[in-house]
């Protein structure tokens, strides 16, 4: 299964390489789009709720170049249809914020959404994400109880440096009251390449 998520990611990255256009496809109910420059494919869909005052967008990053390059939240800006822009937090800022402020069901409820959009989309293959982030959190010895920071960490994009071949999946967060992103565009500097991608239709939240 996991060769065959990743033969399906490659593929995306070869499509979007040759046509130098955003792909679309759904899984599991979301909408991706997907966009490959310099051999480093973006791919991303807002998730279908809202924890505390964040908007919330999963997003896959595969490597596909000969150099290595970073990956980080703050990477990825959301202009609104008005021009004003707001930037993704760092996961350091969701991770403490959870910690202090979230309940026992933000936390089910982050954990369902997000699992339930990573283990359905057959596109996506991680070996540096989130499943490595929860196991590795696990193996450090503390509780197996899910708590609202272990889930954020595990959940959240941090800041990555992924090599040749590899690729990572994270959540990035934007404080937005509570609602959808609404109409704009994503943009993401990443890799020394500008990604693009236009936002167009309003995600129901949970």
């Amino acid at each position: 299964m996991g060769a065959r998520r990743w033969f399906l990611f490659a593929a995306i990255a070869c499509i979007g390489a040759a046509q130098g256009q955003i792909i679309e496809f759904e899984s599991s109910g979301l909408k991706y789009k997907a966009l490959t420059h310099g051999g480093v494919t973006i791919m991303f869909a807002a998730l279908p709720l809202h924890i505390r005052d964040y908007a919330v967008l999963q997003i896959a990053v595969s490597n596909g170049s000969s150099v290595s390059w970073s990956i980080k939240p703050e990477d990825f800006k959301f202009e609104r249809s008005d021009g004003s822009t707001i930037q993704a937090l760092p996961a350091r800022t969701v991770v403490d914020t959870m910690r202090e402020k979230a309940t026992h069901g933000d936390v089910i409820k982050l954990v369902s959404a997000y699992e339930s959009a990573l283990y359905g989309n057959t596109q996506i293959h991680s070996n540096n994400g989130y499943e490595s982030r929860r196991q590795n959190m696990l193996a450090m010895g503390g509780s197996t109880k899910i708590n609202a920071a272990a889930a954020a960490s595990a959940i959240a994009l941090v800041a990555t440096k992924l090599l040749p071949g590899q690729s990572t999946d994270g959540a990035i967060f934007y404080q937005n009251q509570g609602r959808p992103l609404g109409i704009g565009h994503l943009t993401v500097n990443a890799a020394a390449e500008t990604f693009m991608f236009p936002v167009d239709v309003e995600s129901p939240h949970r």
